[in-house]
């Protein structure tokens, strides 16, 4: 009967290993500090009447802020649905620009590539509240740059940041000042297609609109589903923008109420962290719920070259 022999590490692959878990260790308490530790407060403080400034016992309300979110709470299905209606836009904007963006500058026939890459570059490194408060001004009804710039070919710009009907284009405009960077990460990977891939192609008689949908799209579909999980998790994170505008009254209050902009208003204005919890754990749930299912849909259309499919 063979006996097996008991596996040891050498001295150099303990220290390895030692060394691997001190590096790794700040990152372990950083999770768990600002991680871990206030999700599980949060979930915590969803049954309680907890408040940041009362100086009273916190008390447990079994599930009163959770009865309130299912029977009394129409604020935040109206927040729910303005997110939708903002999503329905923003989503096709935050792949559909960056990749057409990275395809020009791909392009052999562009000159100045790196002046254009700058330029297209260079709204992502502005800080978000100048940024907000620059597209404010140029949205504006009667000064806006861009109603008088309408008015100058004899049309009538539209209540941009108040009317309904254009509110989310409005906010769909200034997050496009925020593509420059997915558009550089889509450059990065289009120029790393292979070039034998086109000219195989080209040898078949496949035209540019052909190479581009059969070989550039499927090569980097990955990079592709990077930028759309983080735009659909951006989406439900969304809070600068709206709360901005809506604390000068320059927006529609109503249709500028989204989650988070909910959630601070419970949390931080008035004072209701039990119920702010609560809020927090819908936005958690509804962006994971997003998340799996485009994790869910990746094997259908996210290809990677040294995977075999079915």
């Amino acid at each position: 009967m063979a006996v097996q022999k008991k596996r040891t590490m050498s001295p150099l692959m303990r220290q390895q290993r030692r060394w691997g878990l001190i590096f790794l260790s700040p990152w372990v308490f950083g999770f768990l500090a600002f991680g871990l530790i206030p999700i599980i407060a949060s979930l915590i403080f969803s049954f309680t009447d907890f408040r940041l400034t009362s100086g009273e016992a916190i008390q447990f309300n079994n599930f009163e802020n959770w009865r309130r979110l299912f029977t009394q709470d129409t604020v935040i299905k109206d927040a729910i649905l303005n997110t939708l209606r903002f999503a329905a836009i923003a989503l096709p904007l935050s792949i559909v620009m960056p990749l057409l963006l990275a395809a020009l500058l791909n392009s052999k026939y562009l000159f100045g590539k790196s002046i254009f890459r700058t330029l297209f570059y260079m709204p992502y490194v502005v800080p978000i509240i100048s940024a907000i408060y620059i597209w404010r001004g140029m949205l504006g009804t009667e000064a806006g740059w861009i109603n008088r710039i309408l008015a100058e070919i004899g049309i009538k710009g539209p209540n941009w940041l108040q009317d309904a009907a254009f509110i989310y284009p409005a906010l769909n405009i200034i997050g496009l000042w925020t593509l420059g960077n997915a558009m550089l990460i889509m450059l990065a990977a289009m120029q790393g297609v292979p070039t034998e891939l086109y000219e195989a192609a080209k040898v078949d008689g496949a035209g540019p609109i052909r190479r581009f949908f059969s070989i550039t799209i499927p090569m980097i579909s990955p990079v592709i589903f990077y930028n759309l999980i983080l735009s659909v998790i951006g989406i439900f994170r969304y809070f600068e923008v709206p709360y901005i505008l809506r604390e000068d009254q320059s927006a529609n209050q109503a249709a500028t109420m989204f989650p988070n902009v909910y959630l601070y208003k419970e949390g931080f204005a008035l004072n209701d962290m039990g119920y702010a919890s609560v809020l927090a754990w819908v936005i958690f749930v509804l962006a994971m719920g997003a998340t799996i299912l485009i994790f869910m849909s990746a094997r259908f259309w996210v290809y990677y070259g040294a995977e075999e499919r079915d």
